[in-house]
C-alpha cells in the first residue's frame, strides 16, 4: 500500500499544482503518481514490481499484465513522455498537456485503487 499513498499523495500535489498554475510541477507530480501507480498495480496484479533506471521499462512490465493494463500502460508512456520537458529541459509545459497529465495520472490511480480493493 506503500506505492499507492505515494500515489495518491502525489496526485493531490499534481492538482494543487495545477489550480496554481504551475505546470512543469504539474507534470512532474503526475510522472511521480504514475509511476507510483504502476508500483502498486504491478504488486496487486503479479505480486512483483521492478525498479529500473530507465522509467520506459516500467510501461512494458506495466502492459505485461495483459488487457486489463492497456489503458494504464498507454497513459504511463504518455506521462514519461513530458518528464524530462517538464523537469530538465528549458521548454516548459503547457496548460493542455498539464491537465492532460493530471488526467493520466488519475487513470493509473484509479487503476491501482481497483485492483488493491478487497
Amino acid at each position: 500500500m506503500a506505492h499507492l499513498d505515494k500515489a495518491q499523495e502525489f496526485l493531490k500535489a499534481a492538482r494543487a499544482a495545477l489550480d496554481a498554475g504551475w505546470h512543469n510541477a504539474t507534470a512532474s507530480s503526475a510522472v511521480s503518481a504514475g509511476i507510483n501507480a504502476k508500483d502498486a498495480l504491478c504488486l496487486a496484479v503479479a505480486g512483483r514490481t521492478t525498479a529500473a533506471d530507465d522509467h520506459r521499462l516500467a510501461v512494458a512490465e506495466l502492459r505485461a499484465l495483459g488487457l486489463a493494463a492497456v489503458e494504464p500502460g498507454n497513459a504511463l508512456d504518455r506521462l514519461l513522455g513530458l518528464k524530462d520537458r517538464a523537469q530538465y529541459d528549458r521548454r516548459s509545459v503547457g496548460a493542455s498537456e498539464a491537465h492532460a497529465a493530471v488526467r493520466r495520472a488519475t487513470t493509473l490511480v484509479d487503476a491501482a485503487e481497483l485492483a488493491l480493493r478487497p
